[in-house]
Parts: structure tokens; C-alpha cells; sequence
């Protein structure tokens, strides 16, 4: 995976990429057009959100529409989205996205199928089966501005119950790309481990080491350059400890004593009670790897497709997240009530955005000489669904970070688009382009009207 030009290699194969450094940047480069260019993350949530639907009030998306500033969000902080407001300047809440297409026979797989792709649904395979019939916009980032050969990082934090597991990432017409749920496969992989035996692991274990202590004499041979900026020694200072964090994290929220052992976590990075770790460690390594280059679009898939995970609110396990979210004790479409189900779906909901946030936390934290790392790429909460009804009207999208100038940030607009237009307005946001050179406008299924979204694109 390692595709920046600025590597440390070290002892056992190590290889970790360096995020962007000034000192080290041609004279006439800026930070924006030069080493640092934009990129794309997904993070999908599944069952819709506790939005204003039938007879239940909004719990989701703020009261005005129009600027989006932190003090707007703290008098919205009942809303679910008031979980962003560190970031609210950064922020565009885009309500009234639709899907074109109607599910053959199962409404969360055709809704999966068309969150990232504006495709249509297979009939054969159909129902929980159901494929997209095109290419999602991740894959599209990555196969224009991505280095021949280097794919999305694809990532999976829950459960696969069976019924439906994989539903974001797509190469083509029904080819859905497998996801890592284990983070530490997706660890070993980023920092050049990815070939290793289990010899090389034990030695790595034995010696309670990092892969920071694997690079530790180039490590230190570029910290003490005398031509090195006090920004980017800080950046530095980070990045490392970026990592130290996220090898921590995984061998004491999952729990495992070595770094050996992280191997065997895959059954438990689908265990309820680790989903929302996982799905900080999985972003952790999002952040890592948009902070080198290593690629310019990720995603990251939070429970299955239906999602059945029994999240933790006020201390009681409760019932799964799809029962929550029709708000009976049943997975079909009859069942005694969930008391307080909505309310139950509005905490979830909280949760979602916490663990984006922990995104957010970890791109802005890197400091470049023209905004953070966020202010350069674009990060998009999505669904695949809208609400307890399931339907594919009023589908939330959350996007952060302005892709270098591109959108315009910091509002919350409503919109009344078929999704394939706010797909092409992130691609265009990256630098994709259609078939003429001019920005992506034409993505997605060719029977739908093509575009941007020209409220949130900077004039």
C-alpha cells in the first residue's frame, strides 16, 4: 500500500510513510496543490436515522436550515448531529438526498447497494443477495487519482451476521469488494507487515516493540535535521504518536496482552462490545493512511446490513439496532413494541456521530501550512437508509472538511437530489473529471439526471 515518495524502513520489513512535511516540499508548492492532495472517507451507518417522519418529532438534523456555527449546534444539542459541533465550521448537513431505485426484495441491501454507487439494484442475484449494477465512488477516486494498482482502503467494524455483511465499496457491476474487519490486519498491511510470518510477529511481540522502534534510527536521524521546521518536527511528533496510540489501543480495548495476539481478534472485533473500538481503530488507521497518501479514498462500513448490534445506552445492552430501528421486538414487520425505541435510535444515532468525530478529531489534528489535514480532504457520514421506515427519501449525509477549497463548508442546506449528484460533487471535490476533462457530473447510473450539488461547491 505504501505509495509516498518518503518512507522510513526498518528491522522485519517495517515501512512507514511519512505524512507531509514543508521542509521537504518543492520551494514553489503549496501545501494545497502540492504533496497534500484531496481525498475522500465514508463512514456508513445502516437503518436510518431518528429524524421527523410520520407521527415522530426530529431528533437528527438541526431546526434552520443555513450557517452551521458551534453556537447554532449547542442550541440544537438535542439533535444527534450537535455531536459535531467541535467541527461545525467544517461541517455540511445535507438533507433531502434520494435513491433513484427501488430494492429487488430486500430494502437494506438495495439500499446498500446504491449508497456509494447511484446505481441500479441486480434482480438476479436479487432480495438480501442484491448487487449494484456500477462502480462506487470510492473505487472511482482511487482508480483515476490513486497510483496504478492501488485500490480504496476498505474497512468493516461489527458483525457479519450472514444475511447481509459487505454493502459500501464496489469495483463494478455486482463486483462488491471485500472489507477488513480485523484492525489488525489493516495495521500490518499499512505499515509494510502485511507478508510477515508468524516468527517475525512472536519476535515483534517478544520485544514489546512498535513499529516506531522497527524505524527507530532513521526516526531518529531525521528528528535532529537542523533544516527541519518546528511545525513539521511537531507533525512528526504526532504521526508517531499517532501510531503508538493505535497499537496501544488494539492490544487493550480488544482485549489482548501481546501484540501477538491481536491476530486471533477477529472474532471479537465483532462482538457488541467492541464494535464502537473497532470502529475508532479502523478510522485511526484512515487517518494514518490519508496523513501519508497511501490512498485517496477509504471506507468504512459500521455493522452489517441490517444491522442486528446490541449497543450498550445508559449502561443496559439493548435490544439490536434493526429491531430499535422499526421500533418492534422482531426483524420482520410484526412484533410487541421497543419502549422508548425512538429514543433508543436517536442515542444510537449519537453514538454514529461520536465515533465520526473521532475521525474528525484525528485529520484535524494535523497541523499543514494551509488548515489541517480535514481542511484538505472531504469525510462523509452516510446511511443507506432514511428512517424507521426504511425508505430511500430524505437519506442523511453528513460531510466534513472542504477538499482544499473546493465546498463550501459550515451549513446546512436541504436539497431535494437523487444521490448521484452529491457523488459527483465529492468526486469533482478530489479531482475527478468526466469523460470531456471538465469536473465529474456523471456518475452513477446514466439514466439520471447529471450535476452538482451547486449549493455546497464554492463559487
Amino acid at each position: 500500500m505504501i505509495t509516498r515518495r518518503r518512507v522510513l524502513r526498518g528491522l522485519l520489513g517495517a515501512t512507514v510513510a511519512l505524512p507531509f512535511l514543508e521542509t521537504f516540499a518543492p520551494r514553489r508548492a503549496s501545501a494545497s496543490a502540492g504533496d497534500v492532495p484531496p481525498f475522500a472517507i465514508f463512514m456508513r451507518q445502516a437503518n436510518g436515522v431518528a429524524q421527523a417522519v410520520g407521527d415522530e418529532p426530529e431528533m437528527f438534523w438541526p431546526r434552520e436550515t443555513g450557517p452551521v456555527t458551534a453556537e447554532t449546534m449547542v442550541g440544537d444539542s438535542d439533535r444527534a448531529v450537535s455531536e459535531l459541533k467541535d467541527h461545525a465550521s467544517k461541517l455540511i448537513l445535507v438533507r433531502g438526498v434520494k435513491f433513484a431505485f427501488q430494492g429487488n426484495g430486500c430494502g437494506h441491501s438495495g439500499g446498500g447497494n446504491q449508497c456509494l454507487t447511484a446505481a441500479r439494484v441486480s434482480d438476479d442475484p436479487a432480495g438480501n443477495k442484491s448487487l449494484a449494477m456500477g462502480e462506487s465512488i470510492d473505487n472511482r477516486i482511487a482508480a483515476e487519482l490513486n497510483p496504478p494498482g492501488v485500490e480504496p482502503l476498505t474497512l468493516y467494524a461489527g458483525r457479519m451476521a450472514g444475511y447481509i455483511n459487505e454493502v459500501l465499496s464496489y469495483r463494478g457491476s455486482k463486483q462488491l469488494r471485500a472489507a477488513e474487519r480485523n484492525p489488525f490486519n489493516a495495521y500490518r498491511k499499512l505499515f509494510g507487515l502485511g507478508d510477515a510470518d508468524a516468527e517475525v510477529m512472536e519476535a515483534l511481540a517478544a520485544r514489546r516493540a512498535s513499529v516506531n522502534d522497527l524505524v527507530r534510527g532513521q526516526m531518529k536521524a531525521l528528528m535532529s535535521r537542523s533544516d527541519l521546521s518546528k511545525s513539521d518536527r511537531a507533525r512528526l511528533e504526532l504521526h508517531f504518536d499517532s501510531i503508538r496510540d493505535l497499537e496501544v489501543s488494539m492490544a487493550c480495548e480488544l482485549p489482548a496482552e501481546r501484540v501477538a495476539e491481536m491476530e486471533a481478534i477477529a472474532p471479537k472485533a465483532g462482538s457488541n462490545d467492541n464494535v464502537e473500538a473497532v470502529a475508532r481503530m479502523q478510522l485511526d488507521i484512515i487517518a494514518l493512511a490519508m496523513a501519508c497518501g497511501v490512498t485517496r479514498a477509504a471506507t468504512l462500513q459500521v455493522g452489517d446490513g441490517n444491522d442486528g448490534t446490541e449497543y450498550t445506552i445508559g449502561g443496559v445492552r439493548q435490544k439490536s439496532f434493526h429491531k430499535i430501528s422499526h421500533r418492534i421486538d422482531s426483524d420482520g414487520s410484526e412484533g410487541p413494541p421497543i419502549e422508548g425505541a425512538q429514543e433508543l435510535h436517536h442515542q444510537i444515532d449519537r453514538i454514529h456521530g461520536r465515533i465520526f468525530k473521532h475521525l474528525l478529531d484525528r485529520l484535524a489534528a494535523y497541523e499543514l501550512g494551509s488548515g489541517t489535514l480535514l481542511d484538505h480532504g472531504v469525510a462523509v457520514w452516510l446511511n443507506d437508509l432514511g428512517d424507521k421506515y426504511h425508505s430511500y427519501r430524505k437519506v442523511p449525509y453528513i460531510l466534513a472538511g472542504g477538499a482544499a477549497g473546493y465546498l463550501k463548508t459550515g451549513q446546512f442546506v436541504d436539497v431535494n437530489i437523487t444521490n448521484n449528484k452529491l457523488l459527483n460533487t465529492i468526486g469533482a471535490a478530489v479531482g475527478c473529471t468526466n469523460g470531456q476533462g471538465g469536473p465529474l457530473d456523471d456518475f452513477g447510473d446514466p439514466s439520471l439526471e447529471g450535476g452538482l450539488v451547486d449549493a455546497i461547491v464554492k463559487a
